[in-house]
C-alpha cells in the first residue's frame, strides 16, 4: 500500500456509494473511481470468510490508502468466522465491514451465503451481532427486500427489526426481491420489479436507522430524488460502465467543491499508478487496470476508438502505461 501524498481521505459518508460487484470493484477499479470522486464510499468485491481464513489474505485485503473511504464486504453465515474476518478488516484499516445478504447466485447459495439468508433472520442477527462485537468500525448489512416465497412487506419489516434489535444501524437495501431458482444473477438484477416505495417506507417505519437505497439508479438526478426519502444511495453497474457520472458527486451530493478536472486529467493521474503496478509484477499487466477504465469517455467523440485501442492492446506483454494517453488522444472534446 502506497500513498502518493494527495488529499487526505474524505470522512465516511454513505450519502453516495458504489456497490460491491464481483470481478469489477477490485483495488484497481476503486483507485480509478477515487480519482473521479473524493467522497463517494467505495466497496470491495464480496470476499468469503473461507477465502480470508484459508486463502491468500493479502491478495484479498490489500488496497491503496487513496481508496478511502473504503468498506470490505464479507460473504458468510458462521458468526465466529464473520467475527474473525471483521477483525481482519479493522486491522487492515477498512472504514466499514458489510455482510452480503443479497447475492442470489447458485454458487453463493450452496455456500449458505447471500440472499438465501433472508429466510433465516435469526441467523443473520447472530452474524451481525458477532461482527459488531468484534470491531469498533461500523458493521453494516446489504440485503434484498425479500426472496421468492418470503416477499411480503411484513416479512421485510420483521427481518430488519430482528437485526436492528441487536444494534445494527445501517441497512443497504436492494429494492428488488431475489428469485433463488431459475434466474441468473444478471436476470435477478433486471427481472424482479424495483419497489423504491418499499425502501422509502422502510425509512418511515424505522426512522432511527440509516437506510441506503440500491438498485437501478442511473444518474445523480435520480440520486438526489431518492435522497429526499432515504439516507443514502448506492449506485452499481452504471458507476462502472459510465464512471464519469461520479464527477459531480462531491459537489452535488456531499456539498464539496465543484469538479474542475477533465477526463484527460484522470488519465494522467492513472499513468503513475499503472507504471508502478507494472513495475511490481514480472509480466506487464496494463489490462488489469485498463479494463476498468473503458467507460471513462462514454458519450464523447472518439470513445469507441479509445475502448478499441485498449481492448485490443492492453493485454499484450509489451503494453505500457502510455497506451492510456495514446488511446485518450482520440477523445479531444470535453
Amino acid at each position: 500500500m502506497q500513498n502518493s501524498g494527495q488529499l487526505q481521505p474524505a470522512p465516511l459518508s454513505r450519502r453516495l456509494s458504489v456497490a460491491p460487484m464481483m470481478d469489477w470493484t477490485d483495488r484497481h477499479c476503486r483507485y480509478f473511481l477515487r480519482q473521479i470522486s473524493h467522497s463517494t464510499l467505495l466497496y470491495s468485491e464480496m470476499v468469503t470468510t473461507g477465502a480470508l481464513i484459508h486463502g491468500d489474505r493479502e491478495r484479498f485485503l490489500q488496497y491503496n490508502p487513496e481508496e478511502h473511504p473504503l468498506a470490505l464486504q464479507l460473504g458468510g453465515s458462521d458468526p465466529a468466522e464473520l467475527a474473525q474476518c471483521s477483525k481482519m478488516a479493522e486491522e487492515w484499516g477498512y472504514d466499514e465491514v458489510n455482510l452480503n445478504v443479497g447475492c442470489p447466485s447458485d454458487r453463493v447459495q450452496n455456500g449458505r451465503i447471500g440472499a438465501c439468508l433472508m429466510k433465516e433472520p435469526a441467523l443473520v442477527a447472530d452474524c451481525m451481532k458477532a461482527m459488531q462485537d468484534a470491531v469498533s468500525i461500523p458493521a453494516t448489512i446489504k440485503h434484498r427486500i425479500g426472496v421468492n416465497g418470503h416477499e411480503s412487506w411484513q416479512e421485510l419489516v420483521d427481518f430488519v427489526g430482528q437485526i436492528a434489535d441487536i444494534g445494527c444501524k445501517t441497512f443497504v437495501v436492494h429494492a428488488r426481491i431475489a428469485i433463488l431458482e431459475g434466474l441468473s444473477p444478471k436476470e435477478n438484477r433486471e427481472i424482479p420489479p424495483l419497489k423504491y416505495d418499499w425502501v422509502y417506507k422502510l425509512k418511515q417505519t424505522f426512522p432511527e436507522l440509516e437506510i441506503i437505497l440500491n438498485g437501478g439508479v442511473m444518474t445523480l438526478d435520480e440520486t438526489e430524488q431518492h435522497l429526499q426519502h432515504v439516507d443514502g444511495v448506492m449506485i452499481g453497474r452504471e458507476a462502472y460502465n459510465n464512471p464519469w457520472i461520479l464527477a459531480d458527486a462531491d459537489q452535488r451530493i456531499f456539498g464539496g467543491s465543484a469538479n474542475s478536472q477533465t477526463r484527460h486529467d484522470v488519465i494522467e493521474k492513472m499513468i503513475p499508478y499503472v507504471q508502478q503496478h507494472i513495475a511490481d509484477h514480472d509480466k506487464h499487466t496494463l489490462s488489469h487496470v485498463s479494463r476498468h477504465m473503458l467507460g471513462l469517455f462514454n458519450g464523447m467523440p472518439g470513445a469507441r476508438r479509445f475502448r478499441r485501442l485498449l481492448s485490443e492492446n492492453a493485454y499484450k506483454p509489451e503494453a505500457m502505461a502510455e497506451l492510456l494517453r495514446e488511446a485518450s488522444a482520440f477523445c479531444v472534446v470535453e
